[in-house]
Order: structure tokens, then sequence, then C-alpha cells
């Protein structure tokens, strides 16, 4: 997996244990629907770092948190 998937599988993973919607932690987020949505379906090749502190906001927890996850322990190789 590289990083890119393993944002979205993260973000994904956090709407289904809060029980939030895309559109749910846009609103929450403070940011447009279609920013998550393009990080989730691949759009967004690199979601910047302030984008992903706004999400971790809107789900009320800290960036070291967000990538607390097994998804983000075996990433491939980026640079190849």
């Amino acid at each position: 997996m590289i990083t890119r998937e393993a944002v979205a599988a993260r973000i994904l993973e956090l709407c289904k244990e809060k029980d939030i919607t895309m559109n749910g932690i846009a609103n929450l987020s403070a940011i447009p629907p279609s920013t998550i949505k393009n990080i989730i379906y691949g759009v967004s090749k690199n979601p910047g770092i302030v984008t992903i502190k706004m999400i971790c906001d809107g789900f009320n927890i800290s960036l070291p948190e967000f990538f607390d996850s097994e998804l983000f322990y075996d990433l491939e190789q980026e640079i190849k």
C-alpha cells in the first residue's frame, strides 16, 4: 500500500468507527466534501498535512492518533 491509499483507508476507518459519513467529516473539518472525496477516490495524489490536520480536527483526534494505525506500518517505498 502507498501512503495516499493508507490516508484514504484511515479516513474511511475513522468514519466507520465514529459513525460519520464522508460529507459529515467534511462539514466537521470545514473543508469541501469534494476534497474528502478526492482523497478517498485517489484524485488527490498528495493530500497536504494541513488538510489532514483539519480532518483530524473534525474527528477530534491528533495527528499522531491519525497516523497510529497498522495501515502506516509497512508502506511501500514512494521513491522508485
